[in-house]
């Protein structure tokens, strides 16, 4: 089985598109039908980055060509493993579904990035799973390419039950990690675009190092300099790039337009599945409802200012309770007169985790990644989370000069 799988995968795969990162990103004949079926291709119409060309304008590629991206280094991810000695028993059926669901990851994802990802909606993952095990693509995962549809769904959404597949709990476990070929592509994609040094990975040296376990993947102690390498990036980017305060701004007057619609009843969530960008920003103007407005201002780059900000502190109750989107949507209505503003967004980022549960394995032995050579120590990991989060208040810019008493909202 090994070697068909290994064959499938050197050989198979002849049909090239040309990717500026990744240069060619190979594709068999029955991957290029599926790529070519609509909802892959509605993914070409939803910025990977959301608002992050207002800061960075070269930060207009695509959900598509970042899941191109993932799929390519999957199939790199997963030729590495199932060459190595010490892999489980894998199917061709099961590693086919995990290209497919590589792929298709993002098909459920929402339109601007993750204005939409706090709202009371579906996961993107489960919505995925639906459009996977929906035609056209179901009769394409299963009787073009030969993977089976709800394996892919699987994979990809883990609210659907496995029945203790140990296929599924693998490659659920490459797909979305700490080495994974999501975060990999993205890193480097993004950085690619927003002209930024950050995001740039080894990623030749980070998958030499890679190494089966019967759950997922680990490493070798050669390869904690990549985690590392990860690691960072992923700081500096939501430091520099995805928490850059513009795009915070510009996401938090979305998400405030969106939640008002849906709690007043002027939208319903099914409204806001399987949009793209345009769909978005054409359908919700003022014209079409007076509180979305503030979508028709971030399309026209009339943002709200920042006028205080305050380290997010999990030890202060206020903050905690401000965690809650109803919770900061009530307190934003009381105290909006307060600080003589027309309007009034509190924005807290949701918690970003850097811990690492990947196993080194060096010889016979296996430690945690916590407890191996790496400076990813737990206040390491404690010091950059908190320095990443803060509390920021909004206001329209006509209500800059006149806005008072707003750092008293959390004394």
């Amino acid at each position: 089985m090994k070697d068909s799988i290994l064959k499938y995968l050197n050989s198979d795969f002849t049909e090239p598109i040309r990717d500026p990162l990744w240069q060619n990103i190979f594709l068999s004949k029955g991957f290029k039908q599926l790529v070519s079926l609509e909802p892959f291709q509605k993914l070409a119409g939803i910025k990977q980055l959301g608002p992050a060309y207002h800061v960075y304008p070269g930060a207009t590629h695509t959900r598509l060509s970042h899941s191109l991206g993932v799929f390519h280094l999957a199939r790199r991810i997963i030729s590495r493993l199932v060459g190595h000695p010490d892999c489980i028993v894998l199917t061709l059926e099961g590693v086919k579904s995990f290209l497919c669901a590589a792929l298709l990851h993002d098909l459920g994802h929402f339109p601007y990035a993750h204005s939409l990802k706090e709202l009371p909606l579906k996961d993107h993952e489960v919505l995925t799973g639906e459009i996977i095990l929906s035609e056209p693509l179901c009769s394409c995962i299963e009787n073009v390419i030969g993977a089976s549809a709800k394996k892919t769904a699987a994979i990809v959404n883990f609210e659907m039950p496995h029945e203790n597949d140990k296929e599924v709990i693998f490659f659920r476990n490459i797909l979305s990690g700490v080495l994974d070929p999501d975060k990999l592509d993205y890193l480097n994609r993004d950085a690619f675009f927003c002209g930024v040094p950050y995001g740039i990975q080894d990623t030749d040296f980070a998958i030499s190092k890679i190494v089966p376990t019967e759950s997922g993947i680990g490493i070798n102690s050669q390869g904690i300099t990549a985690v590392e390498n990860v690691l960072f990036s992923k700081y500096l980017m939501y430091r520099t790039v995805y928490w850059h305060k513009t795009v915070r701004i510009a996401t938090a007057m979305i998400k405030k337009a969106v939640i008002t619609a849906l709690t007043e009843g002027i939208i319903n969530n099914d409204d806001l599945y399987g949009l793209t960008d345009n769909d978005f920003f054409n359908r919700y103007t003022g014209d079409f409802h007076p509180v979305m407005q503030l979508i028709t201002a971030v399309n026209k780059r009339n943002l709200y200012k920042c006028v205080y900000e305050v380290p997010f502190s999990a030890d202060n109750s206020l903050h905690q309770s401000l965690c809650s989107l109803e919770a900061r949507t009530e307190f934003e209505k009381n105290n909006t007169s307060n600080c003589g503003c027309s309007d009034l967004i509190i924005d807290i980022p949701e918690p970003i985790s850097f811990e690492v549960n990947l196993p080194v394995v060096s010889g016979g032995s296996r430690t945690t990644y916590i407890d191996s050579e790496s400076v990813f120590s737990g206040p390491v990991v404690e010091g950059f989370t908190s320095s990443l989060r803060k509390i920021r208040v909004y206001v329209p810019e006509a209500d800059v000069a006149g806005c008072r008493h707003a750092d008293g909202l959390f004394n």
